[in-house]
């Protein structure tokens, strides 16, 4: 992973809210909170939380008197997150690292993370963390996404971003949001960490979106591969998002477009 890979800074946040939550994450979010909520947690802590699609479906199924820490590295992501949901005395806010986490031994019921492992720079540190400040018996729950070529429009705007950069094509969807999708190295990371009765399961789902642009808007603008495509040229983000939709609609039409999305969903026990 390249350091610009973890940078969600600017309108990126905003950007991928507003277009990739709906259209790869929402579905697995609820997923998630159904899983959580049926573990009946009395704390929960979530890594990672991003722009808190996680946190908006978990609060609409928690017992009331469940504390919810919601965390994430990057503060505009935070920020952007906690202006989306109104106010819950459940849940609190932080800025927090998931390799050095500010919190005492043995003190969440669950933690949970969705989509973040793939950005964290030391698996090994981050899952044991997670382990620490778990109680015995507790489960961390977390999802990867996996193989590029299982998630159809991210293999589609990977293929033609390379068409245009032939000589440096942009590998940033496929470097890191797909990057780390090996169910026995997942297993094996768990188990170094210290967890046991690793469970994975693997769901598919459909990505929809109004149109192929805004599916091309929501990769190129609402992701970290903004900066590679910038990087390249700087003045290049509006054509190389053209060229990607163009692909798109030559692909999958140029209405209401649909693909397969594909994630491993695991429970880890502590």
């Amino acid at each position: 992973m390249l350091e610009t890979d973890k940078e969600f800074a600017g309108s990126i946040p905003e950007s991928y809210d507003k277009h990739m939550v709906p259209m790869i994450f929402e579905p697995y979010a609820v997923d998630l909170a159904q899983r959580a909520a049926s573990f009946s947690p009395g704390s929960i802590l979530e890594t990672a939380a991003g722009t808190g699609v996680v946190s908006r479906a978990m609060t609409s199924k928690l017992a009331i008197g469940t504390r919810y820490v919601a965390t994430d590295l990057n503060q505009a992501m935070l920020d952007y997150a906690r202006s989306q949901q109104p106010p819950d005395s459940r849940v609190q806010w932080r800025q927090a690292d998931a390799l050095a986490l500010p919190f005492e031994d043995a003190f969440f019921d669950l933690v949970c993370c969705q989509f973040g492992a793939m950005f964290f720079p030391n698996r090994s540190a981050a899952y044991r963390e997670a382990k620490r400040v778990l109680k015995p018996g507790g489960r961390f729950l977390f999802s990867v996404w996996d193989r590029i070529e299982e998630n159809v429009f991210a293999d589609d705007i990977t293929n033609a971003l390379a068409a245009i950069f032939p000589d440096d094509p942009p590998r940033f969807l496929a470097r890191t949001p797909h990057g780390y999708y090996d169910k026995d190295l997942i297993r094996n990371d768990l188990r170094n960490a210290g967890f046991l009765n690793v469970e994975i399961d693997t769901l598919a789902e459909e990505s929809r979106a109004p149109s192929p642009h805004i599916v091309a808007v929501a990769y190129c603008q609402g992701t970290p591969l903004r900066s590679e495509i910038e990087a390249r040229d700087p003045d290049g983000l509006n054509a190389a998002t053209d060229h990607a939709m163009s692909a798109l609609a030559e692909k999958h039409g140029t209405g209401e477009v649909s693909a397969k999305i594909q994630a491993h969903v695991i429970v880890a026990m502590a």
